[in-house]
């Protein structure tokens, strides 16, 4: 890999955050509109993700206004990961409770089961790092499923393989006999069957996760674009890879520099909100 000179991973930087800015600016108005058309009623104040506004020359030239913008990319990676939060709560405090107008309107009682384990798989299913940081939003039985449906539709598995599976996500006091009863509760919506082996429960995929032809016709035109939002800010905003380079030896503090952006070859919330929180601290070393 060629090493960059200072001038150099200046102006990759300044690519990079103007490419963020783009993604922010798009898929936050993006977020809110989605949002307004569907989900207002419920919650008129949802966490949205802040602008970022850039004067490309300013950057370059001075060293405040470039911490000014790096402090506000990374805020706007926060905002990213509360909007995902807001809009998880919404749905599982809200929009899919008993009781729903909107839910209870335009679903069967068949797809309203249905459809909070596949909004879970669609959302949690895609995001592991997400899940991993915050994973109480959504309560756990469809979590479950969210992270064990292709490994039960595929083989049957038992509660100690689901538990320990469970356990990748850091969920505190997860045992045996919680994960049971939450199984039985998803037995009891049909999407499992379940037998005894020994000492051990073993689930089989009973009911996949597919709606209705008119379920999923109402979906597609209201709740997925916005279901899909996460997947796609999660993989175009969080993703910093070009940051991952050589930089010349004769860079001030290349070392720290060098350590920050390794970080950046791996995609998601952590890598991007770490590169660009030591950046902000980076550029503050040469201010004073």
């Amino acid at each position: 890999m060629t090493s960059v000179s200072q001038k150099e991973f200046l102006n990759k930087l300044l690519k990079v955050v103007n490419k963020l800015a783009v993604i922010a600016n798009t898929q936050g108005s993006r977020f809110k509109k989605l949002w307004d058309d569907t989900l207002k009623t419920l919650n008129d104040k949802p966490h949205l993700v802040r602008k970022i506004t850039l004067d490309k020359s300013k950057f370059i030239k001075e060293i405040e206004y470039r911490i000014k913008v790096l402090k506000n990319v990374e805020q706007a990676f926060v905002d990213g990961f509360y909007s995902i939060r807001s809009l998880l709560e919404t749905l599982y405090s809200s929009y899919l409770n008993s009781g729903s107008k909107l839910f209870e309107k335009n679903y069967s009682k068949a797809d309203q089961i249905i459809l909070k384990y596949y909004i879970a798989r669609a959302i949690l299913g895609n995001l592991v790092q997400y899940n991993t940081m915050e994973h109480e939003t959504v309560p756990l039985k469809y979590n479950i499923i969210a992270r064990n449906y292709l490994l039960i539709k595929l083989s049957s598995q038992s509660d100690s393989e689901i538990l320990e599976n469970m356990k990748k996500l850091q969920i505190k006091n997860l045992t045996l006999g919680k994960i049971r009863k939450l199984m039985i509760e998803i037995e009891s919506d049909g999407i499992i069957s379940k037998t005894k082996k020994g000492k051990k429960f073993l689930y089989e995929l009973k009911k996949e996760l597919i709606l209705s032809k008119k379920g999923q016709e109402y979906y597609n035109k209201t709740l997925y674009p916005l279901v899909e939002w996460p997947t796609q800010i999660w993989r175009s905003f969080y993703n910093i890879r070009e940051l991952n380079v050589t930089i010349k030896e004769d860079i001030p503090h290349r070392d720290f520099l060098h350590k920050i952006l390794k970080k950046s070859a791996t995609q998601g919330f952590s890598a991007a909100d770490f590169v660009f929180k030591n950046l902000v601290k980076y550029y503050q070393e040469f201010q004073e």
